[in-house]
């Protein structure tokens, strides 16, 4: 090999490794600006929850950090004595954590059937699942609102959850059934060998090997809930509605209480933030899981 031919594999080398060193920082700070972009508005929300209302009209958010005597707890004391704004928290809860838990016992139950036991017509179900995927949820709101008022929960919390459950359900049963089907067989062969029944299989097997997509699932589906607006609209009330509908209420009586909407506003906020933040290498994982077979 000629001396030519070594100097420029050298600088070669060396140009690819300042190229990928370069990259990265310079990829780290596009990521870290994206960041703080996406933190903004959740930081500009979070002053100006604790802003004087008198000072709105002095300026925007950023204003109350360079004076901070704009700041002041009152809002938030405000807010716990607004009974309405506390049982629509309470509320979303009691909505939120019943629809995120069935919506993972049943897709996962459904996802195993679907990925490891045989039955008649097992593909052909399958595909009307998948099919369900592409419903819009307006198309159904109607006739499940009559169907409802027939069986007498119409406008309870009730009523919200099973139409969360009812429209998770085709998601999760897809995202599980994918997941579950990319396990090894020899894993699932070597239990019925050795006498475990399908539900010691799914309970001993399945749930432990498939916990990051079944995690992941729970995380959509809280996220869905939690935000959700359309579908507690038309079918909660008064006594059932969550915290989204109760701050779309607020905003029609904007004058009189402006100083309960920021607060309000960031503590439906920071719930599925703090959820997100928590497991966000799980949505990764869950995509990526309804992508293959």
């Amino acid at each position: 090999m000629s001396a030519d031919l070594v100097t420029g594999a050298i600088n070669r080398g060396l140009a690819a490794r300042i190229a990928a060193r370069v990259g990265g920082g310079a990829l780290r700070i596009f990521l870290i600006v994206v960041a703080l972009l996406w933190l903004l508005p959740t930081f500009g929300l979070l002053v100006e929850s604790f802003r004087d209302p008198a000072q709105y009209a002095n300026g925007n958010w950023w204003q109350a950090i360079v004076h901070p005597a704009q700041l002041t707890a009152g809002n938030y004391s405000a807010l716990l004595h607004n009974s309405t704004m506390v049982s629509s928290f309470f509320n979303t809860i009691k909505i939120t954590v019943p629809a995120t838990i069935l919506v993972v016992l049943i897709g996962s139950a459904a996802g195993y059937a679907f990925a490891w036991m045989e039955f008649p017509g097992r593909d052909a179900l399958f595909l009307l699942v998948v099919g369900l995927l592409v419903i819009p949820i307006q198309i159904a709101l109607i006739p499940v609102v009559k169907l409802y008022s027939f069986i007498g929960i119409s406008g309870t919390i009730l009523s919200v959850i099973c139409f969360h459950v009812g429209f998770g359900l085709p998601f999760a049963v897809f995202l599980l059934r994918n997941y579950f089907a990319g396990i090894p067989r020899d894993l699932m062969e070597a239990a019925r060998m050795d006498g475990a029944s399908e539900a010691r299989i799914f309970f001993r097997v399945i749930l432990p090997l498939g916990m990051p997509a079944i995690a992941s699932l729970g995380i959509f589906q809280f996220l869905w809930v939690w935000n959700d607006l359309l579908v507690a609209l038309v079918f909660s009330n008064a006594n059932s509605q969550p915290i989204t509908v109760a701050l779309a209420s607020q905003t029609r009586q904007f004058g009189s209480s402006i100083d309960i909407l920021a607060p309000g506003a960031f503590l439906s906020l920071i719930v599925p933030l703090v959820v997100f933040l928590s497991f966000q290498r799980y949505f990764v994982q869950g995509v990526m899981a309804g992508s293959v077979k």
